[in-house]
């Protein structure tokens, strides 16, 4: 199994949760452009297309809150190999976490195609 510095993934942790704020906060926007849209338009299309985006966004934001999760664990486990041996703890290996980087990866890329075809619909919407 890899190992990494300690600081080093800490500070992706830290990075991680950053942007999974960001995208949540990305996530209350879109929701409020949704909003608008449903309540100016009637056409059926258009709402499906909005419960089809509404839908996304709750699974996104799931997504999110257990990534976020599973990072502040992560963290956790970070602290408590420090407890155990503070002393030049900023110089210690310990596992990697190659399975948490391809899920925030993977959560990006998902993430990212869900915006661009948001921005899609509100482009031949509003």
């Amino acid at each position: 199994m890899n190992t990494k510095p300690i600081t080093e993934l800490h500070q992706e942790h830290q990075e991680w949760l950053n942007k999974l704020a960001f995208y949540s906060d990305e996530i209350i926007v879109m929701r409020k452009r949704l909003e608008e849209i449903v309540s100016k338009n009637t056409n059926k299309e258009i709402l499906s297309q909005a419960e089809h985006f509404q839908n996304q966004l709750v699974v996104q934001k799931e997504n999110i809150d257990e990534l976020g999760h599973s990072i502040k664990d992560h963290e956790s486990y970070l602290e408590n190999r420090v407890d155990e041996n503070p002393v030049a703890s900023d110089h210690r290996n310990v596992h990697d976490h190659p399975k948490m980087r391809e899920s925030m990866n993977g959560f990006e890329k998902i993430f990212n195609e869900l915006r661009h075809e948001f921005n899609g619909f509100l482009s031949k919407t509003m």
